[in-house]
């Protein structure tokens, strides 16, 4: 076990000089304002929110690593969602200062990276944190339930005949079918009364007919 550690702190030393090398790392004489607000330009802000999407880049990369144990997998979701949170604190602060509104217009490729669970809205689980003992039987869980639909859902289904806009149309065809039955009654009915006349007037004829002779 001890050896694994140091192997992993070895690892984890040489992938840090490597995001140094690539400038994907801050130099321990630059640390990030602690809020965001500190920025006062947007040239900063921008900077700044480009290094979280460095930091976070680079922790949803490690995350996926076979060989960290369950509790630096529980540690490196953790602070993924914490860097979320704090790009978009970034993004409000680069949006204040003038620049583009990235929560409209920026990729959200890290974003559908991560899942939530039901009941645990905005945290999302990246990487082998998807697989951590009970978050993987809570999917598993969510993909079997079957899907209610939400009010917005609802909302599109709802048309103008819905609100029974249109009915006039079935009302014109209503009335138009019962035209229809109400002639091809009447045909029948008169067709019945023309064969009983023809048939009183042939009984009369051959009743005069026996009397005559």
């Amino acid at each position: 076990a001890r050896n694994q550690e140091k192997a992993q702190s070895m690892l984890y030393r040489f992938r840090e000089a490597q995001s140094l090398e690539q400038g994907l790392s801050r130099s321990s004489k630059e640390r990030r304002p602690y809020l965001a607000s500190q920025a006062n330009t947007l040239e900063e802000a921008e900077r700044w929110r480009r290094d979280v999407i460095r930091e976070i880049s680079r922790d949803v990369s490690k995350i996926h690593d076979m060989s960290l144990p369950e509790s630096q997998i529980r540690d490196l979701n953790d602070g993924i969602n914490r860097l979320l949170r704090t790009k978009n604190h970034w993004d409000a602060r680069v949006r204040e200062l003038g620049g583009p509104d990235y929560r409209k217009v920026g990729p959200k490729m890290i974003d559908h990276q991560g899942r939530e669970v039901p009941g645990n809205r905005g945290y999302k689980y990246f990487g082998r944190a998807k697989d951590l003992p009970g978050v993987r039987e809570l999917f598993e869980q969510q993909a079997s339930a079957k899907p209610k639909r939400n009010q917005v859902e609802i909302a599109r289904r709802i048309d103008a005949t819905y609100y029974g806009f249109g009915d006039e149309d079935d009302d014109d065809a209503l009335l138009e079918h019962e035209r229809k039955v109400t002639e091809d009654r009447i045909a029948k009915l008169r067709k019945a009364h023309d064969a009983t006349l023809d048939s009183n007037s042939d009984s009369s004829g051959n009743s005069s007919d026996s009397g005559s002779n």
